[in-house]
């Protein structure tokens, strides 16, 4: 779900701009979008209540990156027992005028797979940032 849909309190808030403030420390010339999906119906039935999704676009094709945009998609799990709300997973892909360049998860082995992959320093700097994302989400539930 779009990041500005899912900024509901200020908790939420802080941490979707902490999250944006992350990637811009790693690549800085990004621009922002907290709105990747569009408003349509057929969009609507596809996008994941349980995740905030944040989109960042180069000013061009990013060599490092082997691609133009990026879109972030953290996913969420509520445990109806407890009823805490935990990040468990992140979700990145790559795209350029050309379509889908490469596909990243954390739910597996922290691969890179696609037609193209970011170069090493860069591919390093993303399982970074997604390990900082576990750490700020998760850490308010006492991990």
């Amino acid at each position: 779900m779009n990041a500005a849909e899912q900024a509901k309190n200020i908790e939420v808030a802080s941490k979707i701009a902490a999250v944006v403030n992350l990637f811009k420390s790693e690549f800085p010339d990004t621009k922002v979008d907290l709105k990747p999906w569009m408003n349509d119906q057929d969009t609507r039935e596809l996008v994941d209540p349980d995740s905030i999704d944040i989109g960042f676009h180069f000013p061009g094709r990013s060599r490092l990156l082997q691609s133009r945009s990026i879109l972030i998609q953290i996913r969420f799990y509520q445990d109806p027992v407890e009823g805490s709300r935990r990040a468990i997973g992140v979700e990145a892909a790559g795209y350029d005028h050309t379509g889908q360049q490469w596909r990243f998860s954390t739910v597996e082995n922290w691969s890179f797979f696609g037609q193209t992959e970011p170069a090493a320093e860069s591919a390093q700097k993303l399982k970074d940032f997604c390990r900082e994302i576990f750490g700020l989400f998760n850490h308010s539930f006492g991990d």
